[in-house]
């Protein structure tokens, strides 16, 4: 038969019916509604991803709070959120911020924790405050200088080079000991390389699918419904 496209490259046990927002894996399609600050399975709003039961939703603030959290429909949201996705750990996020207790802005590269408490990476300095933060793999910023330096041509980095992933709760580097007035992300001109794609592929031959068919609607009607009852 025709070569099928990969589920996944873990060990599959057991291939489920999609119903009524299940996935073929057993997972929940959730989306994120902003006009209600509201989760929903229903397609309202945002596409958020697939999510498994261990699954957790990150939020982060635009004063740098972070948590996570369940996609359970009863969670709410403040309206000064920032972003709200799935959280992956291993994602490495990329802030410029003005450090009030050292007066200068600084550049940092972090991975966010796993925490359903309220942290926040600007620091403990009430003054201090977020410029930009951006996930995209190889961020490149220009800083534009202000006041006493506004004369100053505007400085360009690449934050991988100018910096190593360090703790959220880590200060950074600073970016110069000018005042900035900004900072703003510029077009990557490098790019993570694509996956490799392991051989072993998850192949249904439509040939072979319906070999009995006197028994499959009966079978189909108990796949469906047994999926249903996990999630009542």
């Amino acid at each position: 038969g025709a070569m099928g496209n990969i589920l996944t490259k873990a060990e599959v046990h057991r291939i489920l019916l999609k119903q009524k927002g299940l996935s073929t894996l057993g997972g929940r399609k959730v989306w994120f509604d902003p006009d209600v600050l509201r989760l929903n399975y229903d397609g309202e709003g945002r596409y958020l991803g697939e999510f498994q039961a261990d699954d957790k939703l990150l939020v982060i603030g635009k004063n740098g709070d972070f948590r996570t959290c369940s996609f359970d429909l009863s969670n709410h949201f403040e309206p000064d959120y920032l972003r709200i996705e799935k959280f992956d750990e291993h994602k490495v996020w990329t802030a410029a911020l003005f450090d009030a207790s050292q007066g200068y802005t600084y550049l940092k590269r972090f991975n966010l924790e796993d925490s359903d408490k309220l942290l926040n990476f600007l620091g403990d300095h009430d003054g201090s405050y977020l410029l930009l933060l951006t996930d995209t793999v190889y961020p490149r910023m220009k800083a534009v200088f202000g006041g006493g330096d506004a004369f100053r041509d505007p400085l360009e980095l690449d934050a991988e080079e100018f910096i190593t992933v360090k703790s959220y709760k880590a200060k950074g580097k600073r970016i110069a000991n000018y005042e900035v007035q900004s900072v703003e992300e510029l077009e990557p001109v490098r790019f993570p390389e694509p996956e490799k794609e392991e051989s072993q592929k998850i192949e249904i031959d439509q040939d072979e699918e319906n070999t009995n068919p006197e028994s499959s609607g009966s079978d189909l009607l108990d796949e469906i419904t047994g999926q249903m009852n996990l999630f009542e």
